[in-house]
């Protein structure tokens, strides 16, 4: 049957008050993580100022196609994800999942492009170390480790997010959120809609860099 009053923690007072905290949780959560991803932008500004002829040289090599794709995609896929929390707040039970599916669809389409990107990231030499690309400057190497860390650290996020979202998709499937209980369905948005706000500032740092110049 689904659930339509949520269990209350013996430490809360009422439903509320419970999604209150969890909602608590994840901002507090989130915060962390915004000073995770920026002591790596720090750097990135730090080496930019000394580097920055490297760093253009770098971001020129970078392939703008497949990262204005993954751009599109993870927009999209935050669009789809707030459809999902307005189903749920709107008591549409059937919509729900549809739109947890979709967001789960377009998150592998970001990991697949981002594959092929790397892939082909690899056959340029664009990975520091010995064999990095000799027609680059050497400091473009702190280009790319920055590029590779930040890529991958955010594509780490990408899976945890679509972790869930499929447990979210499989609750949903089972009626377990409505219009009174759909708490795990917004934390699990709010998530899914930060990792996609750092890509939007990893997307001008590594792929337009004076790219007009």
């Amino acid at each position: 049957m689904p659930e339509e009053n949520p269990i209350v923690a013996e430490q809360f007072e009422d439903a509320q008050q419970q999604a209150e905290a969890a909602h608590l949780g994840m901002w507090t959560f989130i915060a962390t993580e915004i000073l995770f991803f920026g002591g790596l932008f720090l750097a990135y500004t730090v080496y930019r100022h000394f580097y920055f002829d490297a760093f253009v040289a770098g971001s020129r090599h970078t392939d703008l196609f497949f990262g204005t794709l993954n751009s599109i995609i993870l927009l999209t896929s935050s669009f789809t994800m707030a459809l999902a929390v307005h189903a749920a707040k709107e008591n549409r039970r059937r919509a729900i999942p549809f739109f947890l599916l979709l967001t789960i669809f377009f998150g592998f389409a970001f990991l697949v492009v981002k594959g092929f990107e790397y892939h082909k990231d690899i056959v340029d030499q664009l990975v520091p170390g010995a064999h990095f690309n000799p027609q680059l400057p050497p400091a473009a190497q702190i280009f790319f480790w920055l590029y590779w860390t930040m890529t991958g650290l955010h594509g780490l996020h990408i899976c945890i997010g679509l972790g869930l979202l499929f447990v979210m998709w499989l609750r949903a499937r089972r009626g377990q959120f409505s219009s009174t209980y759909h708490t795990p369905v917004e934390l699990t948005g709010l998530y899914w809609h930060f990792v996609d706000i750092v890509w939007l500032f990893l997307y001008p740092l590594l792929y337009l860099v004076q790219r007009h110049a």
